[in-house]
């Protein structure tokens, strides 16, 4: 019973996350690596537990076929009751769910109408199965029994790969992973070059200027390739850095909660530009320019 609950709990999230990636709203949250926050760990869950689940099911059912009166003993018994309760339960909150969005005049998104509907197939789904098997219908039916397992089994791979389309493979979330790194570091060495401007009252001439090992000032370097970041001086105020990425900024991080990180407030801008750090795939470069009046230097110009 822990694996089945276990499985099928990690099923639902794991569709849940389909669903918050296929149909984002403005309020829903995208991490920036699906595989880090949950996707990984529902897939893993998935791929042992329920395994485990019908090899412990068929020792059990053998036990049964070789001594019919362990069908009837009260673990099971009980074990079948508590799940049914269980199922019943998740169908009458799930409605209870939708009803009180409708009565509340919420409006149905299709993320919460597809999220609804796999909780009540799913919640209704188990309790047929275990009502059946506690009233022993799928004694009386072992060819149907035997095409319901086969039928779960080819889902939750269906599950798994399809996981692999809708939110890439493990390597290519890594290499988003590296991307956002690499937004990270060029963030970083802008927050340096403002602080070298205010403190010397000019730009500094390469990234190595602003290494300070008195205060603990390293500038980052390029963690996938292990090379510097580029750099180069266009005007007495402007500059811009460069770095090369894998793939067009994810499209799990550009949701409404993703703004603050991916898409900063430019230099010298009082509102968050939406385009500031988006970028396609290659050689990317950002043009800054500071604001000295926002950003004042202790140096007079």
């Amino acid at each position: 019973m822990i694996t089945l609950y276990w499985s099928i709990i990690a099923f639902i999230l794991l569709i849940f996350n389909y669903i918050d990636y296929t149909f984002p709203t403005p309020l829903s949250y995208a991490p920036s690596d699906p595989y880090q926050s949950g996707v990984g760990h529902e897939m893993a869950s998935i791929i042992v537990l329920f395994p485990i689940y019908l090899v412990l099911m068929w020792f059990i059912r053998r036990d049964i076929h070789k001594d019919p009166s362990r069908k009837n003993i009260w673990v099971r018994r009980w074990a079948l009751i508590l799940t049914i309760f269980v199922t019943g339960a998740t169908v009458a909150i799930d409605l209870i769910s939708v009803l009180t969005t409708y009565l509340n005049g919420e409006s149905f998104t299709l993320s919460f109408v597809l999220k609804a509907l796999l909780v009540l197939l799913v919640a209704a789904a188990g309790f047929m199965h275990f009502s059946a098997d506690l009233w022993g219908y799928w004694d009386e039916f072992p060819k149907r029994k035997r095409a319901v397992v086969i039928g779960v089994v080819i889902l939750a791979v269906a599950t798994i790969v399809a996981g692999f389309f809708i939110i890439g493979t493990p390597q290519q979330a890594l290499s988003y992973q590296f991307d956002e790194q690499k937004v990270t570091d060029l963030q970083t060495i802008q927050s340096e070059i403002i602080t070298y401007w205010q403190d010397e009252g000019k730009l500094p001439a390469t990234l190595a200027d602003l290494n300070d090992p008195t205060v603990g000032v390293a500038v980052p370097v390029d963690e996938q390739t292990g090379q510097s970041y580029q750099y180069s001086v266009v005007g007495k105020l402007a500059f811009k850095l460069c770095a090369t990425f894998n793939a067009p900024t994810a499209p799990y991080a550009i949701t409404q909660d993703e703004v603050a990180i991916v898409a900063p407030a430019a230099v010298g801008t009082t509102a968050p530009a939406p385009d500031s750090w988006y970028h396609d795939a290659g050689l990317q470069c950002f043009l800054r320019n500071i604001d000295p009046s926002r950003y004042p230097s202790a140096k007079p110009q």
